[in-house]
């Protein structure tokens, strides 16, 4: 929903509570909520929830960061537009002349979204969640435990939420690796020529919002067949090593912040 970052460029759902709260309207459960990665990285989003609901409960799910890094790396790539630079490592290099508004994407909007280095450092992130709501308001989830018992971990969360603890359901993998076959095409398909646009008002003499709609429905299909499901190549050992032992003191201030042990990260 990207709706309480109100100091990022995140593209919402939603531009008024009105509006936000009317995409919750279908909902007839005992809790209802929605799931914005981009709320962890925000320094806006904590107050801002709170305004909203002080007695929110809030979720943070952390992965390793070096692996978190790359995935989001590769997952700018598949996006077709943010991220332009194939390699990893150098676009690890263009973070310091990113942050001067040097060699970003032209279609990239958001240029802080390339700041992978930023995204990766929690403590600062999960310290302004607990000093803004009370401790027991905020679950935290390491990765590793989350993928090591899947099953054990829903059922805290589901306790944690307060609704049903003997509630089941499948439990699988989601959002795995993808790859863009074209990136020519991706990009078209996510931008296309506004001379295209124009053409479609006398192919389809529809209304706007039916037009749009269709135009949604097509380019999605577009997208799809433009991708396809590949693992993701190994990270290199070398800068992996290099990345862990820079990430090293995050990650223990991060352990005096939720106080667990994160030695699996940098041992």
């Amino acid at each position: 929903m990207n709706f309480f970052n109100t100091d990022l460029n995140k593209r919402r759902k939603a531009n008024s509570l009105e509006e936000y709260l009317a995409c919750f309207e279908e909902g007839k459960g005992k809790v209802c909520g929605e799931g914005s990665p981009s709320y962890l990285y925000s320094k806006d989003a904590p107050k801002n929830i709170y305004n909203f609901n002080p007695d929110a409960k809030i979720i943070i799910i952390l992965r390793e960061p070096v692996s978190m890094m790359y995935a989001y790396h590769a997952q700018h790539l598949s996006n077709g537009s943010s991220e332009t630079v194939q390699s990893f490592e150098e676009a690890l290099n263009l973070e310091s002349v990113r942050k001067k508004g040097q060699e970003i994407p032209p279609r990239c909007r958001e240029p802080q979204i390339l700041y992978y280095r930023d995204f990766a450092s929690y403590a600062d992130q999960v310290k302004r969640y607990l000093e803004t709501f009370k401790a027991e308001q905020v679950k935290i989830i390491i990765f590793d435990d989350f993928k090591s018992d899947t099953q054990q971990v829903f059922q805290e969360v589901l306790e944690f939420l307060g609704v049903d603890p003997t509630y089941k359901t499948t439990l699988g993998p989601r959002n795995r690796n993808t790859r863009v076959r074209n990136t020519f095409l991706q990009t078209l398909i996510k931008y296309p020529p506004s001379k295209v646009l124009e053409l479609g008002k006398y192919f389809f003499p529809i209304p706007q919002a039916q037009r749009r709609a269709f135009l949604e429905y097509v380019k999605s299909k577009l997208k799809k067949m433009n991708t396809e499901r590949a693992p993701r190549p190994p990270l290199d050992p070398q800068l992996r090593n290099r990345l862990v032992q820079e990430f090293k003191p995050e990650i223990k201030r991060l352990e005096t912040v939720i106080n667990r042990d994160l030695s699996m990260w940098y041992s």
